[in-house]
């Protein structure tokens, strides 16, 4: 009995003090202060170019800043918001605030965000007609299928005078809202991340700049039309769970992010079809 007894209590210390140190961690790794090298710092991301951008802090300005980053690639845009509101992410690096807004507007999530690092315009492709003026009447041309991007992909087409939008409606335009469709253009939503594979498929295709350029494509050079990037609400940036934005791991990520490091890798490396935010 006296054996049992004294189990009992040694599990009951480990429960105790195993929930402790669930209440206490910091998902985002550190607190206000200074980094913690030891905590872990997890981001999610998409492989390209916000995997590669991670990559070069980690190996070249991460260890001497004392930060320990975990990089975690995803193929789409649903996971990584879903794995940071869970806590199984302390941050990730793949997204624009109006996205960030739709989702936690439709999910019930509280995610927010910390610090614009990059513009990647959004383009038209095709692999069959070199100008958009070529699109003949009744082309199909497939555009992303998430409410946010489908809106600004509509709003590509209209700044370029391919359709006619209703007056203010600007990026939360749908197909309703197309007030003028002079070449009976057929629209395919399609996942954002297989629009490129789509390419094969359809007359055009308006394609999010990080999957453009994962296929191989260059948005400064083989995109038929191209987002202005002058007032553009589309930067991409850092997110964290809400109420961790001042954690210290997370501010010295945001700070080598907007380093000039970091802008001098992007503006090399992309050559214009990813653009530093100012």
């Amino acid at each position: 009995m006296k054996i049992r007894a004294i189990a009992g209590v040694a599990a009951l210390s480990l429960l105790l003090a195993a929930c402790g140190t669930s209440q206490s961690a910091t998902p985002a790794g550190g607190s206000a202060g200074t980094p913690d090298a030891s905590a872990v710092l997890k981001v999610g991301a998409s492989p390209v170019p916000h995997g590669e951008i991670l990559k070069f802090v980690k190996d070249n300005l991460a260890a001497k800043a004392g930060l320990n980053l975990e990089i975690v690639e995803f193929g789409d845009y649903v996971q990584p918001n879903v794995q940071l509101d869970e806590g199984q992410l302390g941050a990730n690096y793949f997204q624009h605030k109006p996205y960030l807004d739709d989702f936690n507007s439709s999910k019930g999530t509280k995610l927010s965000f910390v610090e614009p690092v990059h513009l990647e315009p959004l383009g038209l492709y095709s692999k069959k007609i070199t100008e958009a003026a070529a699109l003949a009447g009744g082309a199909t041309v497939a555009v992303p299928s998430d409410a946010t991007n489908l809106g600004r992909a509509l709003k590509l087409l209209a700044d370029n005078g391919i359709v006619k939008l209703k007056d203010g409606v600007g990026t939360a335009a749908t197909e309703r809202d197309i007030t003028d469709n002079p070449k009976q253009l057929v629209f395919k939503p399609i996942e954002a991340a297989q629009l490129p594979r789509s390419l094969e498929d359809v007359d055009a295709a308006v394609i999010n700049g990080n999957y453009a350029i994962e296929a191989g494509l260059k948005p400064a050079s083989d995109a038929l039309v191209l987002e202005k990037t002058e007032g553009n609400p589309y930067v991409n940036g850092l997110v964290v769970q809400a109420g961790h934005e001042k954690d210290a791991n997370v501010v010295k990520l945001a700070e080598l992010l907007r380093s000039k490091e970091v802008k001098d890798f992007i503006a090399t490396k992309y050559a214009g079809s990813v653009i530093a935010a100012e």
